[in-house]
């Protein structure tokens, strides 16, 4: 008897049914898989800072089976010579023996420096593209208040696996942070003990950060994201204004199989950059900082990018110490309060509350899902350059001592232009965007109202040169059109109607061909046919 032989699509049809039996799987899976994304760059941002995350999991992870957590005394007796016979923590022993002894340690530890590096930068870039087209809007506030919050426990997390090597180097960002602790009144002393575990260093803080950094820190940003992906799932994704696209809908591609297959290969792309990274260029050396004591300071001592700011704003703030007095008791407000304790609250909330405040000024209550140019809010725009310049001044403030040394400037002349430049440029840039906004959209709209310039200059009877302008609609007897400005993108050159040749592009050729000289030396001249299509903007070319 002759047996029928199973059909590879009969059979996937019949495991499938079996499973939507038991599970009922197939309405959400179809829901899920016919969902659709636009297709931008900007929109990959996130995905870096995911993906990132996903390799310090899985980095941290290796790293976490041969780090000891200990603040107990030993001598070191491993391979790096310069320190053998030096005592040390246990925590500083085996991060020596991670990079130096144990197989490919080094090289994990370094990757897990680079993507935590790159989760902080793709999270400030995503969350600029976010707040400069104002994808916060109505309804997805919650998702950046996640977002704002994904950050600063990023900058906890990554300040705790920062320190946990109990270096040189990592032992004085803690001594910062005891300080700051300690400037707040009434409780910083409270909480500075409970941490430490009495005096600092003590010798549980270690132990205490490494639960927190491999633990509870992680559990909490796992669950942000989480959520943060549930509601992208749950509301539409945001778009770019153009051509059929509306509030209502999406214009892309579905879930499954192009937005997939694209996320797949790009986030093998950030893994392969992190691997790149942290094989060929070193970051964080602590065996060349030594175990830390307390009594031992040095210049150049500078934390990662996005500690850095704060370490600048206490470097140049004033050396102002506010006392007051409440009955018998003198209370003083040192000067490292101001920028360490204040400052950072306010880092905090006004992005959290931004959302309210703008929907509060400008009574925008609607629905939003189409973006926004920055163009087309100046003063949202001007807003973030300002804020993005003070982040960048406060940064470079933090490594004052390195310019300094290496510029052979006086100390004292660069905290004083971190104190005036953090005053006045923030205020002149976002004067500058302000204007700079205005100009662009009045651009557009005389693009809209006269045409694309074509470059062909003509010479009317009198005299008067101009330029040729080709009309995006049919012009009146003035010869403008009556086209609307409405935030999409205007064509500003030929090539966006299809009236030329478009500019051949490529990885080793990026530009077109020179043409070759004619022999009287002039460039070759165009065809005629050529020639009468450019002056009459076929679509076609």
């Amino acid at each position: 008897m002759k047996t029928k032989k199973p059909q590879p699509e009969a059979l996937t049809t019949k495991v499938g049914g079996e499973l939507d039996d038991r599970f009922q799987l197939a309405k959400p899976s179809r829901k899920l898989l016919n969902k659709v994304f636009p297709d931008h760059w900007s929109f990959l941002l996130g995905e870096i800072a995911l993906f990132s995350f996903i390799m310090l999991l899985l980095t941290g992870t290796f790293l976490a089976l041969f780090f000891e957590p200990s603040m107990a005394h030993v001598v070191y007796d491993g391979s790096y010579v310069p320190l053998q016979g030096i005592e040390m923590s246990q925590a500083y022993a085996t991060a020596l023996d991670l990079s130096f002894d144990v197989r490919g340690g080094l090289f994990i530890r370094q990757m897990h420096h680079w993507a935590a590096l790159l989760f902080m930068a793709s999270i400030v870039v995503h969350m600029m593209r976010i707040f400069f087209t104002g994808a916060f809007r109505k309804p997805r506030e919650t998702n950046w208040m996640i977002g704002v919050l994904l950050f600063w426990l990023g900058f906890i997390e990554g300040f705790a696996g920062y320190s946990l090597p109990d270096d040189g180097l990592s032992g004085t960002g803690l001594r910062i942070a005891e300080g700051m602790m300690e400037s707040v009144p009434f409780l910083g002393p409270w909480v500075s003990a409970a941490l430490f575990g009495g005096p600092f260093p003590g010798e549980l803080i270690i132990t205490r950060f490494y639960i927190a950094h491999v633990f509870i820190l992680p559990l909490i940003m796992l669950g942000l994201i989480t959520v943060h992906l549930a509601l992208i799932f749950a509301q539409k994704h945001t778009q770019w204004p153009g051509p059929n696209r509306t509030e209502h809908n999406v214009v892309g591609y579905r879930m499954f199989p192009n937005y997939v297959m694209k996320q797949i290969g790009f986030s093998l792309m950030v893994f392969g950059v992190i691997a790149l990274f942290g094989g060929l260029f070193q970051i964080n050396p602590i065996w060349l900082f030594g175990p830390y004591e307390a009594s031992v300071v040095s210049s150049g001592s500078q934390p990662d990018f996005y500690v850095m700011f704060m370490d600048g704003l206490i470097r140049i703030f004033p050396a102002w110490e506010l006392r007051f007095s409440i009955g018998e008791f003198v209370f003083i407000l040192p000067a490292v309060f101001w920028p360490g304790v204040a400052a950072m609250g306010i880092f905090i909330l006004l992005p959290l509350l931004y959302p309210a405040i703008e929907r509060r000024l400008t009574k925008d209550r609607g629905h939003h899902n189409l973006l926004q140019r920055p163009r087309d809010m100046p003063i949202r725009t001007g807003l973030g350059v300002m804020a993005v310049s003070f982040w960048v001044i406060g940064t470079v403030t933090g490594g004052n001592d390195v310019f300094a040394e290496k510029f052979d400037i006086s100390l004292n002349a660069m905290t004083w232009i971190g104190r005036i430049g953090i005053v006045l440029i923030p205020v002149l840039l976002y004067y500058v965007t302000y204007r700079i906004c205005l100009g662009l959209q009045q651009h557009d709209r005389e693009i809209l109202s006269h045409g694309v310039e074509t470059g062909v200059m003509m010479r009317d009877p009198n005299g008067r040169f101009y330029e040729v302008h080709q009309p995006l609609a049919e012009p009146d007897e003035h010869g403008h059109t009556d086209l609307e400005y409405n935030g999409w993108t205007v064509p500003k050159k030929m090539n966006r109607l299809g009236a030329l040749k478009p500019a051949r592009k490529g990885f080793f050729r990026p530009i077109d061909d020179a043409e070759e000289p004619s022999q009287d030396g002039s460039t070759a001249v165009e065809s005629d046919d050529d020639r009468d299509e450019i002056e009459s903007g076929s679509s076609d070319r």
